[in-house]
């Protein structure tokens, strides 16, 4: 419902922009604010998602553009993903490793 409303909402403020309504920079702002909010993920939840995806550390690590040494980090705990490598995990929970392929 949540997601439907807020589609909705965006699209109706898409189309004040489009008639004049609504400022560039002001849309910009409004589009920043409908992106979908960023997971934390503890080193349980990075080694639980490499093995819903089937993949080793080596080959989760390849999908993501890191190295495999920094997989196995995260998922000991001894370090956490943020930034780019953050979002990239949300993409692959949400769309699954294929969708980085």
């Amino acid at each position: 419902m949540k997601s439907r409303l807020l589609k909705t909402l965006h699209e109706t403020a898409e189309d004040f922009a489009d008639i004049g309504l609504i400022d560039t920079q002001t849309m910009r702002e409004f589009d920043a604010l409908c992106l979908p909010p960023v997971k934390d993920y503890t080193a349980e939840d990075i080694r639980n998602l490499r093995l819903r995806c089937r993949a080793s550390q080596s080959v989760f690590a390849a999908y993501l553009n890191t190295s495999p040494s920094t997989v196995q980090k995260w998922e000991q705990g001894q370090k956490h993903p943020n930034g780019p490598s953050l979002k990239l995990l949300n993409l692959v929970a949400s769309k699954g490793l294929e969708v980085l392929a």
